[in-house]
């Protein structure tokens, strides 16, 4: 009120739904999708009114946000006791049977030996005739895969933007951006406020699907995945 700004006002700036910027207004969180969006959209909707996003965030940890905690129980087969195998006694028709093979396979490999050395001598002749006229090609060898990201953001209008390396790993940036910004790493992971924006990883532009929720990535040299809602840097 004090910057003579309504709801609609705010919408076109922030690209939030006036419906959730009411609900923020209103405290009414259970309206929002969940606490993820609750705290991207309370940290776009602050830093556009020029006040301290990070106060409102951890405000609204304190007094909404509660901690589950899950007893996860290993998962695995029974232990199993040992087990005792009795061996099986060769009868005299078993042997009989393996001299008869061993017998018919020494035959066998007798003849073969004996093919091999009358062949021997136009073998030699078509293998020589055969590496005349064989013509070696260079093989061409593939461009080695990328081992760094290299992820450049170029956001149409101020944008909220926060990035790290991984899972556990500390925040390398956490702001607003309006103009391009290039963020290196073996892996990035980005959670951006807006959709209205350019992604590039290593050149090539990654699709973003449109939309009013804020969506983020996690980039690997060979991997580019859509992270599901609730999950990425700085949630």
């Amino acid at each position: 009120m004090r910057q003579r700004l309504d709801i609609a006002d705010v919408e076109e700036r922030t690209k939030i739904r006036a419906k959730y910027l009411r609900a923020l207004e209103n405290e009414e969180f259970a309206m929002l999708p969940g606490p993820t969006f609750v705290k991207t959209f309370l940290r776009t909707y602050a830093e556009q009114l020029g006040l301290d996003p990070h106060m409102l965030v951890e405000e609204y940890r304190a007094d909404y946000e509660r901690d589950e905690e899950l007893e996860l129980q290993p998962l695995g087969p029974p232990a199993m006791g040992p087990t005792r195998g009795r061996g099986r006694r060769v009868g005299p028709g078993v042997v009989a049977l393996l001299v008869v093979v061993a017998i018919v396979g020494a035959l066998v490999a007798i003849g073969l030996i004996s093919g091999d050395d009358e062949s021997s001598g136009d073998q030699a002749g078509r293998t020589e005739t055969t590496a005349e006229r064989t013509t070696t090609r260079p093989k061409q060898k593939k461009a080695a895969p990328p081992k760094q990201v290299k992820l450049r953001v170029v956001p149409s209008t101020a944008t909220y933007v926060c990035v790290d390396h991984g899972v556990g790993s500390d925040v390398v940036f956490e702001g607003t951006i309006d103009t391009a910004q290039t963020y290196r790493g073996k892996h990035v992971r980005v959670l951006l406020g807006k959709r209205d924006l350019q992604l590039w990883k290593n050149g090539k532009q990654v699709q973003v699907a449109p939309g009013a929720d804020p969506i983020a990535f996690a980039f690997g040299p060979r991997r580019t995945q859509e992270l599901p809602n609730g999950t990425g840097p700085c949630i």
